[in-house]
């Protein structure tokens, strides 16, 4: 969506390239050898754990 903005557009930075987006995601997982889902649902974990200490 770019993830951050909440506009729900996932693939799409609005123009700014420090947004995140599926493409991040993309080169995350790559960069750790793991799939895009894998990355996505290990992001989701720590986010969850992140937020609930704030």
């Amino acid at each position: 969506m770019c993830y951050n903005c909440g506009c729900g557009l996932p693939d799409n930075d609005m123009g700014n390239p420090g947004n995140i987006t599926d493409k991040t995601f993309e080169e995350a997982a790559k960069a750790s050898r793991q799939s895009v889902k894998e990355a996505k649902r290990n992001t989701l974990e720590l986010l969850r754990i992140v937020l609930e200490k704030e």
